[in-house]
């Protein structure tokens, strides 16, 4: 599993990448901005880590810069521990998962395998139900009335709604169902609220509904 690690502070950039080699991951790390678009232009990556302040091009940037040009891998944000704002615009830009410095290297494994995971699993499926489409390739959210982009987590929780349609869940239980247990059931609060967005956007004829703590994708 390749590995774009994109961080300027080198002495933990050399500490973590041997750690992740160690993990059975083969790195590419890289110091700033510029390093890191060059290296996604010439190469494939299984999925991509971006700190976020980096100097020449800032991790955001990059992110643009790769969805822009259609670059569909798995990204982790790194930002600082109370920066919400610089997550909330990650993940709007097209990031799946951030990590908060300083981290816990076996958190940062598990959040890369369980991303690379995510992206093989719902890579070869057309979804369709009521007037949207979601094609799991691409991760294009579209109908009769509009298309946009999603990101793989998102994509993947949308899947399972579609899958799931009219059944409601709480937070904890879609942890536990799309995440094995091993996120914080605040993140499927977030994901759900970016989706209904998303589809709002697109003109769809189902959203979320929200009634006592449960989520269900319905008329």
């Amino acid at each position: 599993m390749k590995i774009l690690y994109a961080e300027d502070e080198k002495q933990l950039s050399v500490a973590v990448t041997e750690i992740l080699k160690m993990e059975g991951f083969s790195v590419t790390p890289v110091y700033d901005g510029g390093q890191a678009l060059e290296a996604l232009k010439n190469d494939y990556f299984d999925a991509v880590v971006l700190d976020i302040m980096m100097p020449v091009t800032d991790g955001i940037e990059v992110l643009r810069q790769m969805r822009a040009g259609g670059n569909h891998a798995p990204v982790l944000m790194l930002t600082a521990k109370a920066a919400l704002d610089d997550r909330v615009t990650g993940l709007s830009e097209g990031a799946d998962d951030y990590l908060a410095k300083p981290f816990a290297m076996k958190e940062l494994v598990a959040r890369l395998n369980s991303l690379i995971r995510r992206g093989s699993d719902y890579r070869h499926s057309v979804l369709r139900h009521a007037n949207i489409e979601l094609r799991s390739d691409t991760c294009q959210l579209s109908s009769d009335k509009g298309s946009l982009r999603l990101n793989n987590t998102e994509a993947e929780l949308l899947t399972f709604f579609i899958r799931n349609s009219g059944t409601a869940f709480t937070a904890n239980r879609i942890n536990e169902l799309v995440w094995n247990g091993k996120e914080s059931p605040e993140k499927a609060e977030l994901y759900i609220f970016y989706l209904k967005n998303k589809l709002r956007q697109i003109h769809s004829e189902v959203n979320f509904l929200i009634d006592d703590n449960t989520y269900t994708l319905g008329e």
